[in-house]
């Protein structure tokens, strides 16, 4: 019995669709605009900028960006082994087909409002872990570099795996990169927030 369960995931996975061109294209340009996003909200910044929050609940820039650091490998870590452990699903795959750039779009618009707040795990909730930019950019360019490899190199079918992060939306492979991406965004304008802070301090 388990032999045979064993074959028929083995079978469903040999037949699944490998990552398309046009999919990693998609997802290789959203890390890579996110990525010059995120260096561009971190250069030149002082020590006293770089610390400083705009209240007592408040995230400063430094907590942000290692919150963006560590959700990096906390979502590719969802797409990679959690959702590519789990058996594809060619059958949801082929029916969400026709409408997967529209919900690219809508799940990546929706990452990018800031209207909308959301607790952070607590797996990536700042510890304060980078004491300078230099510190956490030499850190995430570490983390982005290794998901820009897995995604120029995969053989993935990351359209036929599925995973559910939170209530109410089901995202595939693609979409889990795209979160990366997005993610990024939604923070470096949490970033500029700070920076449009009354008292935030001047160079």
């Amino acid at each position: 019995m388990l032999t045979a369960l064993m074959a028929a995931l083995l079978a469903t996975s040999a037949s699944a669709a490998p990552l398309n061109q046009s999919d990693r294209d998609r997802a290789l340009s959203e890390l890579y605009a996110s990525r010059k996003q995120f260096l561009d909200a971190v250069a030149n910044l002082t020590p006293e900028q770089w610390r400083f929050k705009a209240g007592p609940d408040r995230w400063s820039i430094a907590e942000v960006a290692e919150h963006i650091i560590g959700a990096e490998d906390y979502i590719g870590g969802m797409v990679t082994k959690q959702m590519m452990a789990l058996p594809a699903d060619e059958a949801k795959a082929a029916a969400r087909a026709k409408t997967n750039q529209q919900m690219d779009e809508g799940f990546l618009a929706g990452l990018r409002d800031r209207s909308k707040k959301a607790n952070a795990p607590g797996e990536i909730v700042p510890k304060g872990i980078y004491n300078t930019p230099a510190d956490a950019i030499s850190a995430f360019k570490a983390k982005r570099d290794k998901t820009l490899d897995y995604v120029r190199s995969t053989n993935d079918a990351l359209r036929d795996h599925f995973l559910t992060p939170f209530p109410g939306f089901e995202m595939d492979g693609v979409q889990g990169l795209l979160m990366i991406a997005g993610h990024n965004e939604r923070h470096v304008l949490q970033m500029e927030e700070v920076k449009q802070s009354a008292n935030y301090p001047k160079k």
